[in-house]
């Protein structure tokens, strides 16, 4: 007899219910958010499991990595989608979600998510990090600005290099105001030291990695856009078409159709935020750009048509789709044969299915 399991997890618990293949619950349980508090429950001889859920959440890849390598055929499972299922309940509660999951997993009524590999993982938190040190230095920037001018001290158009120097220049005979400043000023010059720390190391990478360098000849596309392009599509393997990337970022348009009601709206956005922020950087980094290209060229009769904003999300998409034919067949095939990282028995996510990470 098949058996399925459901896993609802939290911090510092998880809930677990299995049933059998026809939905009678055989056993529940609820331990602690380990791989060895689950597995002493999960291979258990008695269960012969079939699918095992496991919702997509922050431990969700730590998780499922340690259910893999121990054979158990583990499935991260989309939020959004499990939300909408597990929503119909009356009464919420960890116990009612592991039940809920549990019977989705034996009807196979699910969205698998992909599980990114380690190094992607890696790559990932060095861009989320980047990014943090980068928008905390600008926000110093921009409040140092704010409060100064409250006194009639404008900073004016200068460089980030500059910056300090003319913070100084401007509170030198106020010494009440500068002492108030000078704590801001130590931080801001701590956090662009160390987010030069983590730019440089940024370039190592994309310097060595063949991929990067071919996604960098797509026009309007760097060191950075690149390298985050690398790290979510992880493998590209998992996706059947190039045109199927584009869904996943959220750049499609989203439609609804009921009855004689039939629109086409704006993109979905219902992917990943990072990503598609970069592609629109890229994007109008190329239209403000005087070289000329093709991709130039369609993006700028857009813009004539519906305007910069509007050419600048259909740019976008384009550029998502150039840098999808720039991983060949050789980088997929490659790719594939990266299970080390993912643990054994992971599997391939489908072309559009959503990432975790």
């Amino acid at each position: 007899m098949d058996h399925f399991a459901g896993l609802d997890v939290s911090v510092k618990q998880t809930s677990i219910c299995i049933v059998d293949d026809t939905g009678r619950i055989v056993r529940e349980a609820k331990v602690t958010s380990e791989p060895e508090a689950l597995l002493a429950v999960l291979k258990n001889l008695a269960f012969h499991f079939k699918r095992i859920g496991l919702e997509a959440g922050p431990l969700s890849q730590w998780l499922y990595s340690a259910l893999a390598e121990a054979g158990l055929p583990v499935i991260c499972v989309e939020t959004r989608h499990m939300r909408a299922v597990l929503k119909a309940q009356i009464n919420k509660t960890d116990r009612n979600d592991a039940r809920g999951i549990a019977q989705m997993m034996r009807v196979g009524l699910y969205r698998p998510v992909h599980v990114k590999t380690l190094r992607s993982q890696k790559l990932r938190m060095l861009l989320t990090h980047r990014k943090l040190l980068q928008s905390k230095a600008i926000a110093i920037d921009n409040d140092l600005r704010g409060t100064l001018r409250n006194f009639g001290l404008k900073v004016g158009m200068v460089g980030t290099v500059r910056f300090e120097a003319r913070i100084r220049e401007l509170v030198e005979n106020l010494a009440d105001l500068a002492a108030l400043i000078e704590p801001l000023l130590i931080v801001r010059r701590t956090l662009r030291e160390q987010f030069c720390i983590l730019h440089r190391r940024l370039l190592a990478i994309v310097r060595d990695d063949e991929v990067c360098r071919r996604l960098m000849t797509t026009p309007g596309v760097g060191p950075v856009v690149s390298l985050t392009y690398r790290a979510t599509v992880d493998v590209p393997a998992r996706f059947r078409k190039s045109k199927s990337v584009g869904a996943v970022f959220g750049l499609t348009c989203s439609k609804y159709q009921s009855g004689e009601v039939d629109w086409s709206g704006r993109i979905s956005r219902c992917g990943d935020e990072m990503m598609r922020v970069m592609l629109y950087e890229a994007a109008q980094s190329m239209l403000r750009s005087k070289k000329w290209s093709w991709l130039k060229a369609w993006a700028m009769q857009i813009a004539r048509r519906c305007g910069m904003k509007k050419s600048g999300s259909e740019h976008a998409a384009l550029q998502e789709m150039v840098m999808a034919q720039g991983l060949g067949d050789a980088d997929r095939q490659a790719l594939r044969d990266e299970k080390g990282d993912r643990g054994a028995g992971a599997p391939v996510g489908r072309d559009h299915a959503p990432h975790v990470g």
